[in-house]
């Protein structure tokens, strides 16, 4: 006879929640009517969360999410142990800061532009800007879709450092 872990209240064979309070079965151990510890009822099904190539495709959200999200699957447990995952969150990281360097590059290039042309660099500056800004769009559903079919892609310079950060 089970018992549930949480609550105590008695579990029915072979069930997955607790009748009493709901609790998953699964992954916790319960006592038995003898007090030692008894395996787990579904003892194969321990879930992390999400699988990898979601996680993966996840470090790609664009307007600084996937920044967020790269660094914490690099911390947490689970996704850090996997090289396609760590790939990935890195390959993210770097684009990221390259998008930031870049937008930093064109923000003192319009100044300085913006002073010659007495205000003209705005005619030219933005539609530069959104062209680039919309590649980056492209770029990051590009690399979504192909975390997401557990395919690496590795940009051209920022994928050879992912690839070395990662272990490959």
């Amino acid at each position: 006879m089970a018992f549930c872990a949480k609550c105590g209240a008695q579990l029915n064979e072979g069930s997955g929640f607790c009748g009493a309070c709901g609790a998953p079965v699964a992954g916790q151990s319960v006592t038995t009517s003898s007090g030692a510890a008894a395996a787990p009822a579904q003892a194969g099904t321990a879930s992390t969360g999400m699988t990898n190539n979601v996680a993966a495709m996840l470090a790609y959200v664009p307007f600084g999410i996937g920044l967020i999200l790269s660094i914490v699957f690099l911390v947490i447990e689970p996704y850090n142990k996997n090289r396609f995952v760590r790939f990935n969150a890195f390959q993210s990281i770097f684009l990221h800061v390259g998008v930031f360097v870049l937008w930093i590059a064109f923000f003192f290039l319009s100044m300085i532009l913006g002073f010659i042309t007495r205000g003209l660099s705005i005619f030219m500056m933005g539609p530069l800007m959104f062209v680039v800004w919309l590649g980056v769009l492209v770029t990051l559903v590009l690399l979504m879709i192909k975390a997401y079919g557990n395919q690496e892609m590795k940009l051209p310079i920022i994928g050879e450092m992912a690839a070395k950060q990662a272990g490959a």
